[in-house]
């Protein structure tokens, strides 16, 4: 049986209402789930509940054999630095730095090499230089992505992340991440409206009725 890489038990959001309860979700190496709903069912602070950035109204998110939650908050600054690999809707790179720069930080960070391989096919290798105003936003989803992947994450956590792309181009990049997901026995999950990426995922789950529902 693959190593579970991340649990969730129980867990429940709301805010002026109930998005979800009862979540239940086991993921393991080698995996990647697709989480589909209409705007505003939950994908979203699902993810952040997941992924240390929104504590859960209800329940526990456990790595391994340890709840998010109840780490110290040195301890979920290592957890993201070293574990945790979050590509958001919005690329969120460093305006002030070039395009090289905002790898730097990440391969510094993490301790690992920048891979030209991967830059090459995401085709952004020749665009290290230039400023981040300077690029196009499909170059700086791709730069954002590949930021991600060069920490060498276990676990990926993606919001939309082809929301800037055009199909061949997504299509492309996200088989370049189904494959690292893979080689790294790592795990990935995908929010997204986009029916093709989910097809492409291990598992595909719906949010409805403030519940999660696998298809």
């Amino acid at each position: 049986m693959s190593e579970i890489l991340l649990e969730a038990r129980d867990l429940g959001h709301s805010f002026e209402s109930v998005l979800y309860s009862g979540v239940n979700l086991t993921l393991c190496g080698g995996e990647s789930i697709a989480i589909l709903g209409v705007s505003g069912s939950g994908k979203s602070t699902l993810i952040n509940n997941l992924s240390s950035f929104l504590k859960p109204k209800n329940g526990c998110v456990f790595i391994g054999e340890r709840d998010i939650y109840a780490l110290s908050d040195s301890e979920i600054l290592r957890l993201r630095r070293n574990v945790l690999g979050i590509i958001f809707q919005f690329h969120y790179l460093f305006r002030g730095f070039n395009a090289l720069e905002n790898l730097q930080v990440a391969s510094i960070l993490a301790n690992q090499s920048i891979d030209k391989n991967l830059l090459e096919s995401f085709g952004i290798a020749h665009i290290l230089k230039q400023q981040i105003g300077e690029l196009s936003g499909g170059q700086q989803q791709r730069l954002s992505i590949a930021r991600v992947l060069t920490k060498k994450p276990r676990i990926i956590f993606a919001d939309e992340p082809t929301g800037n792309l055009d199909a061949e181009t997504a299509h492309s990049v996200m088989e370049v991440v189904f494959d690292y997901v893979m080689a790294q026995n790592a795990t990935m999950i995908v929010a997204t409206h986009n029916l093709e990426l989910a097809k492409s995922c291990d598992r595909v789950f719906y949010l409805k009725d403030c519940a999660l529902v696998e298809a």
